[in-house]
């Protein structure tokens, strides 16, 4: 049967290449690619030849027509549909899927022969010889290149300069960091960035006007043994402003600069501290920009504080465009006057939004935004929002029986651009700290079943150390939870007395309850995902939360003891929190990785509570999660959901106190804009106490036991403005054993179907 099949594709490979030549004109060759072949390889080290020959090889043009599996679709696609017509199916298909013939005509063997040769010679290689030439095959030929690579040349020793003026000084005060190291192999692009590196070091010491052309790399290749000596240089006729060390004399902000007015206006300047504000009318206050323009009179320029200046300017929220120039205003010492010119957006805006979703709940959402900002509104670049928004969440199909969700509310937030507070972070990077008010009231209709009055208001900080490590700290969180309205089939379903053999489940109860949130979190969050040129990254969350933890100390708060305390009328909530998630990528080709990720999250309540306030408890399963198990509907422990919910009722949300969950997905991109995925997911969650009422929930020794686990494969399509996503679930083991089915079994009866925005982690 193998061999049968490799006959097949064989033949079809075959066929193929035969209809795709048959349409070439007389004379004409197809291209089929470029063979680079080292004759000396003996000589190289193990490895050296076939790295060179991947290197040599990609420096070649044309590409040949593209292949799968030696199959030229595109080439096929292009000849059976040419057409004259300049519309239709096939004048789209040849022009949007279809690709010309690559010739090898079009091939310069001679020119690629030269590349080859010089590339060679770039990393090392001096005496290096390419040859090219052409073999031809029926309708078919490729270029061959016969390289006689040599010896490579190795680094002696690297000179930098002895002088005694200033800016020989700084170039050699680089050398502890030089990249080009004695015994590592000549490489001309590893001496142009040596040259920018310097250039940069020396950006950092006041050489405004210094360049990188302005360092010489000499190159002694006479030296015995293959090896080469380099002294670095600085060029003898640079100009004499670029070995000078600037320093800063005046900085003027303008914030209403407009490119139709370019006066310069220093009759209208204002001195602030350290800076100048020039505009015709007010329109912030000056100390606004006391944490963007960094530098200061008589500093040293300094290339980092100059761009981190420009970070801040740009992130500092009112501008829409940032300018800046520096100035030489020379005297008697080498000065430099700095110029920020700020381009305002329109100080108010209005926006509105529809926004659709779908869950995996079978639940189809819709929400609509309207929302105001003010991106000045105390004259001091604060930025104001509010948004008034209404959401649905209709059920289409499940279990569900149109027991909806509706949601309206307004949210408030207040951001200042500084620290409102007598302590600081580190105020030299390029971020702006940012303080946060934040004020919201949601009102949540689940129809038929319960309506809950939600107010929350949070107060803190957030700051990026750098561009990897950000944190927020929220002085206060507050939330309050208080239910307008609850019915009769709600309050049956929590004690199951109009449903006999049905469990009663008080966790129903949970939800309705009042819930006060008062006190402090933490987060911190370290993420390289960004540094594309990197194999591996990762992504680190951590938070802590805390409620009512002092309140409850001194009032002697004990529920276990009978001692529930109060704080506005209702019993306030009292937990530590933890929160934590590493997400971990791994490149195995360039268009394909390995993302995996692990959350674990547990939430100690005491005191005044002896479970976490249902807004804060653990959730799991749906399509950022399990995606073979619809959102909440697995879980605490293995409690089965499914034994406290009566024929024609409606499927608790499942939550608990502990969260434990992995995923792992292998991302292959297959072609264009579509990407493939690979998956399995497992994890749960847990109550830290039984209540009674859900046997199995509690958290135990057996715990992993309980975890529910399941794969899939899904379909990415990348559209640039955002992700859209496809994922077929299929459960492959339950927390809970169903009447005559065993724990692990791939059900694709049960498989769930998720579609979403985004990539689930």
């Amino acid at each position: 049967m193998i061999k049968n099949l490799r006959y097949l594709l064989i033949l079809a490979v075959l066929l193929n290449a035969c209809s795709n030549t048959k349409y070439l004109a007389p004379g004409q060759k197809l291209y089929t690619g470029g063979e680079v072949k080292i004759a000396d390889k003996d000589s190289l080290k193990k490895g050296e030849a076939s790295m060179l020959t991947t290197d040599l090889t990609s420096l070649l043009r044309p590409y040949p027509n593209g292949s799968i599996l030696g199959l030229r679709v595109k080439l096929y696609i292009y000849n059976i549909t040419k057409t004259k017509k300049t519309k239709g199916l096939a004048h789209w298909l040849n022009t949007k899927f279809g690709e010309p013939p690559v010739l090898i005509s079009s091939v310069d063997v001679g020119k690629n022969a030269g590349i080859l040769q010089n590339r060679l010679q770039n990393v090392s290689y001096f005496q290096a010889q390419v040859a090219g030439d052409t073999v031809s095959k029926g309708k078919t030929a490729k270029a061959v290149y016969t390289v006689q690579a040599g010896p490579g040349y190795r680094i002696r020793k690297v000179v930098f300069p002895k002088g005694t003026e200033s800016i020989d000084t700084a170039v050699a005060g680089s050398a502890a960091k030089s990249l080009l190291k004695a015994g590592d192999k000549y490489n001309l692009d590893v001496i142009k960035t040596e040259r920018i590196r310097i250039d940069a070091k020396l950006k950092e010491e006041g050489f405004y006007f210094f360049a990188p052309e302005d360092l010489i790399m000499k190159v002694d290749s006479t030296i015995a043994g293959h090896q080469v000596d380099i002294f670095v240089r600085v060029k003898n006729d640079i100009a004499e402003r670029a070995q000078e060390i600037y320093t800063i004399r005046n900085i003027y902000v303008y914030p209403n600069y407009s490119l139709t007015d370019t006066a310069m206006m220093m009759d209208k300047s204002k001195h602030y501290r350290w800076y100048n504000i020039v505009e015709r009318r007010k329109t912030i206050s000056s100390f606004a920009f006391a944490n963007t323009v960094l530098l200061h009179p008589n500093d040293v320029y300094s290339r980092t504080v100059h761009n981190n200046s420009l970070n801040r300017f740009v992130n500092l929220g009112p501008y829409k465009f940032v300018k800046n120039r520096f100035e030489d205003v020379t005297p008697d010492s080498p000065k430099l006057d700095v110029y920020y010119f700020l381009t305002p957006y329109k100080r108010k805006s209005l926006q509105f939004e529809i926004l659709g979703r779908t869950t995996s709940a079978n639940y189809t959402g819709t929400q609509v935004n309207l929302s105001w900002k003010h991106r000045n509104a105390f004259m001091g670049a604060e930025a104001l929002g509010v948004t008034l928004f209404g959401s649905t969440d209709v059920q289409v199909g499940g279990g569900n029986n149109g027991f909806n969700v509706y949601q309206f509310g307004i949210q408030s937030t207040l951001s200042w651009p500084r620290f409102i507070s007598p302590i600081e972070p580190r105020a030299d990077n390029a971020y702006i700290p940012h303080t946060n008010l934040t004020l919201g009231y949601t009102i949540v209709n689940r129809q038929k079943l319960y309506n809950l009055n939600s107010y929350n208001a949070t107060f803190g900080y957030n700051w990026k150390e750098n561009a990897h490590r950000t944190h927020e700290l929220n002085v206060v969180n507050f939330t309050f939870v208080n239910p307008l309205s609850v019915s009769q089939l709600y309050l049956d379903s929590v004690s199951g007395i109009k449903h006999p053999g049905v469990l009663p489940n008080p966790a129903l109860k949970h939800v309705i309850d009042k819930q006060l949130i008062l006190g402090p979190s933490y987060s911190y969050t370290y993420t390289n995902t960004t540094d594309d040129y990197r194999t591996n990254t990762m992504y680190y969350n951590g938070k802590v939360s805390l409620s009512n933890n002092l309140y409850g100390l001194v009032t002697g708060a004990d529920t276990t003891a009978g001692k529930v305390r109060k704080l506005f009328g209702a019993t306030f909530n009292q937990y530590v929190k933890f929160e934590n998630e590493i997400r971990y990528f791994h490149k195995t080709a360039p268009n394909s990785s390995i993302a995996s990720r692990v959350i674990l999250g547990v939430g100690l309540p005491y005191g005044n509570s002896t479970q976490l306030p249902y807004s804060q408890q653990f959730f799991i399963g749906g399509p950022n999660s399990l995606r073979g198990f619809q959102a909440r509907s697995i879980g605490p422990g293995h409690f089965n959901p499914t034994a406290s919910v009566a024929q024609g009722n409606f499927l608790p949300d499942e939550s608990g106190d502990i969260k434990l969950e992995a995923n792992i997905e292998y991302r292959p991109k297959l072609f264009s804009i579509v990407r493939g995925a690979l998956f399995a997911d497992a994890g749960n969650i847990w109550l830290l106490n039984s209540n009674g009422g859900q046997p199995g929930a509690a958290f135990g020794k057996k715990f992993i036991n309980d975890i529910a686990v399941d794969v899939g494969f899904g379909l990415r399509f990348d559209i640039t403005v955002l992700v859209l996503r496809t994922d077929l679930g299929v459960p492959l083991r339950t927390p809970y054993v169903r009447p005559g089915e065993p724990q692990w079994n791939l059900d694709w009866h049960r498989s769930v179907f998720n579609l979403a925005i985004g990539y689930p982690f």
